[in-house]
């Protein structure tokens, strides 16, 4: 198990910065569904085996640590933003309104937020870092959280849109995925401002 992650963060709250929350997203890159952000504020002292940044974990280890993680956790917190607010607002601009709503949802303030690349309009101190999901595990909690929540949510559109596989690529444009965008067109939970979607003949 590697401490580097819970290191970073332990550092932070000896310099007061506790409670100390990471802040992370999943799904800015898909062309359908949500961006999810989750808000992680962890005990201090807390190890979580395994831990890191969720890309890098296969979906029954995100599964394991997702549950450890709420249950180990002094907060979690979760915001969306569905595909309608992507296509009116934009991408960066919804996983921002994402990553505020999760702030919103902890039930603990924070002192300091860490956050992944972005820098958020909130009055609480934050720490901006590229690639902070492999340097603060607040962050990496909180990409696991963000992932998983929305891989359950594709999940569900799955459910009610089967043809198009989204419990297999989960929204990103695989070929599978753009191979049937060509036979079907886009269904009503693609991003219509995302190329290749942009482009095709709406089938609604």
């Amino acid at each position: 198990m590697s401490t580097d992650l819970f290191d970073f963060d332990e550092q932070l709250r000896k310099e007061g910065k506790a409670p100390l929350a990471g802040c992370d997203e999943a799904g800015r890159g898909p062309i359908a569904g949500p961006v999810v952000a989750s808000a992680v504020i962890l005990p201090t002292g807390l190890r979580i085996a395994g831990l890191r940044d969720s890309k890098k974990l296969s979906p029954s280890r995100r599964e394991s640590l997702f549950w450890e993680i709420l249950e180990k956790a002094e907060a979690v917190g979760v915001g969306i933003a569905d595909h309608k607010v992507i296509d009116r607002i934009n991408i960066l601009r919804a996983t921002i309104k994402a990553m505020c709503a999760a702030m919103e949802d902890l039930i603990v303030p924070p002192r300091m937020i860490v956050v992944d690349a972005l820098r958020l309009p909130v009055k609480t101190e934050q720490l901006t870092l590229v690639r902070a999901e492999d340097r603060s595990a607040s962050v990496a909690a909180a990409s696991v959280v963000a992932k998983v929540t929305r891989d359950r949510l594709m999940d569900h559109l799955h459910s009610l849109y089967p043809e198009y596989g989204f419990n297999r690529h989960r929204g990103y444009a695989t070929r599978e995925h753009l191979l049937v965008l060509e036979k079907l067109g886009p269904s009503p939970v693609h991003r219509l401002t995302f190329s290749p979607v942009s482009s095709l003949k709406l089938p609604f």
